[in-house]
């Protein structure tokens, strides 16, 4: 078998597997290198194992509250942690082998091993480092491993890893990493979350309805802090009303480990400190891209600020050379690394009308209980760029399916530029509404106005209702509040 390539994609998760796939699709020679598992963090130990995760936890809450729906439960609803962890691990799995299927229908090699780039248009595969946890140790015959492979085009998609704090490294036991947090062998009384971002808050969630005493620690003024300041004061009253402690504007300064616990010193922006102990603690202060040991300096690529530096269209200043995901900076989220990595695999296989990522089109969603969701610009961010706005407010209190469904606690806002009825950012918090943020992402990507918007005809009774109103509350025609 010839090692020689069109393209050659550096990393499985979602950014690599599925540029590999639309470059198969393009009639391009496609090899991909893993060192760990096919699908990546997010299959394996990110985006899908959490959400798995929190729907054992919705139904636990589902269940704890049957009373308010006109039910009664026989017997008492507990949680088995083993048996929780088991189903995730199980829905990972299927995913992993999901994506062997696809590498295998679509013809692209899977070359197991750690990459290296040496010289332009050229990577060394060695041994993994990982191959205790490399389900395809040893390389199985007839699967390509260790060697010297070329090809025309180098795609990184070597993703991220979690960011850890001087002084506060995680170390497995006591101090967990998501890894960790996702598989538990035990379920801790008490946890100290340092960081709300969407990964802090979503185990903050998830560990707050299995029953443990959950302690959130942020930085920021607000939790979730890339969100609407709106929309955060919502989610942070929700979450207070489920139990979880959070501490804003405050860090963890020091860690003191004991035995089978840790005490965090938590400083406030005044100076105070206070001594929180509990079983566990979780660092969920952000991720950092994954470009160590790739041999970026003998290539000379640029980077800034732990990730590789590109254009729209994926490329760095190396000629052949091209990153795409987290490892090509922020947001990072998988369904950016996948929309990046199909625009950059169309630009090199000449595609017309390739256009270049618009992040500001990128929809964040948290899988909290209350969920959170958005796209684009924010009030306070639109208010900085000088712009004249209107905004419209909708609440789950007023409409039908929400109440129906016991989940009548959110809100729907919408920002539309005054001048030209452009829809420019648009945030939710409540049910369902990571499947909702879509419809206004189709919507800011079809330059859809007001107008057009108001007259869409919604389904009734859907939780989707409340997007058309919060676009005539912007305009003072709401209908239903």
């Amino acid at each position: 078998m010839s090692n020689a390539y069109d393209v050659i994609i550096i990393g499985s998760g979602p950014g690599g597997y599925v540029t590999a796939i639309r470059a198969a699709q393009l009639g391009l020679k496609t090899a991909i290198v893993e060192r760990e598992h096919l699908g990546g963090i997010c299959l394996n130990w990110g985006c899908i194992p959490t959400k798995a995760l929190l729907r054992s936890a919705e139904i636990l809450d589902h269940a704890n509250h049957a009373k308010s729906y006109g039910l009664t439960l026989n017997g008492t609803m507990t949680a088995d942690v083993k048996d929780v962890v088991a189903r995730s691990r199980g829905v990972s799995a299927r995913l992993n082998g999901g994506v062997a299927f696809l590498m295998k229908k679509n013809k692209i090699d899977v070359i197991w091993g750690e990459a290296k780039l040496t010289k332009p248009n050229e990577v060394v595969v060695g041994a993994s480092s990982k191959p205790a946890v490399q389900p395809q140790n040893p390389v199985p015959k007839g699967v390509l491993g260790e060697g010297t492979y070329t090809a025309k085009h180098i795609i990184i998609a070597t993703g991220a890893r979690p960011r850890a704090l001087p002084g506060i490294e995680p170390d497995g036991k006591l101090i967990w990493t998501y890894f960790e947090a996702m598989k538990p062998d035990f379920m801790p009384k008490s946890i100290v979350v340092m960081g709300s971002g969407a990964i802090g808050i979503e185990f903050a969630s998830f560990y707050r309805s299995m029953g443990v005493d959950v302690t959130v620690v942020e930085l920021m003024a607000n939790i979730m802090p890339v969100e609407d300041v709106e929309i955060s004061a919502i989610a942070r009253k929700a979450l207070e009303k489920r139990g979880l402690k959070i501490i804003t504007e405050a860090k963890v300064s020091k860690v003191e480990k004991g035995a089978n616990s840790i005490t965090a010193h938590v400083e406030t922006k005044d100076g105070k400190v206070q001594q929180i102990t509990a079983d566990r603690l979780i660092s969920a202060v952000g991720v950092q891209g994954n470009i160590e040991n790739l041999g970026l300096e003998t290539l000379g690529v640029k980077t800034d600020r732990g990730c590789i530096v590109i254009d729209g269209y994926g490329k760095t200043n190396v000629p052949g050379l091209y990153a795409i995901g987290d490892v090509a900076g922020p947001p990072m989220l998988a369904h950016k690394a996948e929309h990046e990595g199909v625009i950059c695999i169309e630009k090199i296989a000449g595609l017309p009308n390739v256009h270049p990522m618009n992040k500001s089109l990128i929809p964040g969603c948290t899988y909290c209980n209350p969920q959170v969701a958005s796209v684009g610009l924010t009030e306070a961010k639109a208010k900085e760029q000088g712009r004249d706005i209107r905004v419209g407010r909708y609440n789950f209190n007023a409409n039908g399916k929400a109440i129906a469904l016991g989940e009548d606690n959110g809100m729907i806002k919408t920002i539309f530029d005054k001048k030209t009825g452009e829809l420019i950012g648009a945030h939710m918090v409540g049910a369902e509404v990571t499947e909702l943020i879509q419809g206004f992402v189709v919507a800011m990507n079809l330059e859809t106005t007001e107008e057009e918007l108001m007259h869409t005809i919604f389904p009734h009774p859907t939780l989707s209702e409340m997007m058309k109103e919060s676009v005539l509350d912007a305009y003072g025609k709401v209908l239903n509040a």
